[in-house]
């Protein structure tokens, strides 16, 4: 049984977590149920409505914010799971001078505010006079996107049994072979969801897109972020829901890709 002080002790751990859930979550659950507000302000309630979803669909601005946004997002992880991939397994397998200083600089992304890159990559494109478009966006997003696949494929790395490729190699595989049919198929759990979550880190930014975008190519946080200038209405409301509902989405199913590639 349970001393009284052990019962105190997790009393207060239970109210404390009802607490923390409550304070990080009960803006959602405003933000959701003013999503269905039929009113076009959002500080009254006037009757359930499920309009402002359906003018979405409708919304030329948004369709083309989100075509721009899936563009990147598709773009950045596509490249950053090539060279995260490579540069995870060749901190973890290789020795080389210089190693630990290349560790050190390859994960500063994950540490460094995204102001902080989002002006050091527009001087640096201002430097070399690249003209701003999407594609200097997606340049941007690959920066910080690389750094976390390459935490996650690092972390899967470290379960693996690293004889499972000399065994490849004594029995006549190449070493591209031995990466290919062996080390690849073991770190796809980790790739993929390093991958997802790149994507939901990417499709979300606006600090960095916005400085790295040219004229006429707004991302979907950039459209959202012009329009509650104004105040915020039901729609983006709305918009904000299915982002949240989304990004969650993607971040169930990394985290369970992941869980079952450990266990595997």
């Amino acid at each position: 049984m349970l001393s009284k002080k052990s019962f105190k002790f997790s009393s207060w751990q239970a109210v404390f977590s009802v607490l923390l859930f409550i304070f990080m979550y009960l803006p959602i659950l405003v933000l959701g149920f003013y999503s269905f507000n039929k009113s076009p302000y959002s500080a009254t309630w006037q009757g359930f409505t499920l309009d402002w979803y359906y003018q979405l669909l409708g919304d030329d601005r948004i369709l083309s914010a989100l075509k721009n946004s899936l563009l990147v997002a598709c773009s950045a992880v596509g490249i950053s799971a090539v060279l995260g991939t490579l540069m995870a397994v060749g901190l973890a397998r290789y020795q080389f001078p210089g190693k630990n200083l290349y560790r050190g600089i390859a994960y500063l992304p994950l540490i460094i505010p995204d102001i902080a890159i989002a002006v050091a990559t527009l001087v640096f494109l201002a430097t070399f006079a690249i003209p701003l478009s999407l594609w200097t966006i997606v340049a941007a997003h690959v920066v910080f996107c690389i750094a976390y696949i390459a935490l996650v494929v690092s972390s899967r790395l470290t379960n693996l049994d690293p004889h499972l490729e000399e065994a490849a190699l004594d029995l006549g595989a190449t070493p591209i072979q031995a990466f290919l049919q062996v080390l690849l198929p073991q770190l796809m759990p980790g790739i993929v969801a390093g991958c997802l979550l790149a994507f939901v880190l990417s499709l979300d930014d606006f600090l960095i897109a916005s400085f790295t975008s040219g004229s006429g190519y707004n991302t979907l946080p950039m459209e959202i972020f012009s329009r509650i200038r104004s105040g915020v209405k039901p729609d983006i409301n709305a918009l904000s829901v299915l982002l949240i509902f989304l990004s969650a989405i993607v971040a169930f199913i990394a985290e369970s890709i992941r869980s079952l590639g450990e266990r595997k």
